[in-house]
Order: C-alpha cells, then structure tokens, then sequence
C-alpha cells in the first residue's frame, strides 16, 4: 500500500525528472536527438523506481529496485558530464550537483536497508 506522507528521495527525483524533460527539450531544439532520448530515458527512470520501490513487496524487491534507481543515476550522471565538457553541447549546469545530491541519498538509503536486513 502506497504511503503518500512526504518523502524526501521520491519529491528530489520527481522534480529531477521534470528538469531533465525540460533539458531534453533544449537538446531537441538543437536536433541533438539521440542524447535528448538518452537523458529522458535515464533521468526519468531514476524517480519511476524510486516511485515503485514505495510499493515494495519485500525488503529484497525495495533494496533491488533502489539499486536499479542508482545504477539510472550513475548513467544520467555520465550523459551530463559528457555534455558539460563537450563544446557541441550546453552545460547542464545545477543537475549534476542535484543529481550527486540524489545519489547521496540513495546510497544512504541502500546502506541503511542493507545493514536492517
């Protein structure tokens, strides 16, 4: 059952994701396509799990899905570097420190669920 009081990693990847939709569209305006579907697919997928993992069957299933959230965030992060030393593409600025902000917390969150198991 799906607990709606706030919750921190679930309110940062949503508006993460709402960034990233937003960035995505400046790389399209630039026909810079395949790495606008890039970004949407990776930084969209990080808070699509971290959504689902809030109806976890199990501790196992919740420790599996955040890692699936953390492996998405490793691979934005490698897209968003890759534009912020390109000269082909803008720098993506802000969301790379929001995004460490985020892997943070998912690694906090792994830690904590791993070591209570």
């Amino acid at each position: 059952m799906r607990n709606d009081k706030p919750n921190i990693i679930v309110d940062k990847t949503f508006q993460y994701a709402l960034k990233v939709l937003d960035f995505a569209e400046k790389l399209y305006e630039m026909k810079r396509f395949a790495l606008a579907d890039q970004i949407i697919r990776s930084g969209t997928s990080i808070g699509a799990n971290v959504w689902e993992v809030q109806n976890a069957e199990s501790r196992a299933d919740f420790i599996h899905k955040m890692k699936i959230a953390a492996k998405e965030g490793d691979e934005q992060k490698f897209w968003m570097m890759l534009m912020k030393f390109s000269a082909h593409y803008p720098d993506p600025g802000s969301m790379i420190e929001e995004l460490n902000e985020i892997e943070k917390i998912l690694s906090s969150i792994l830690a904590t669920s791993k070591r209570n198991k």
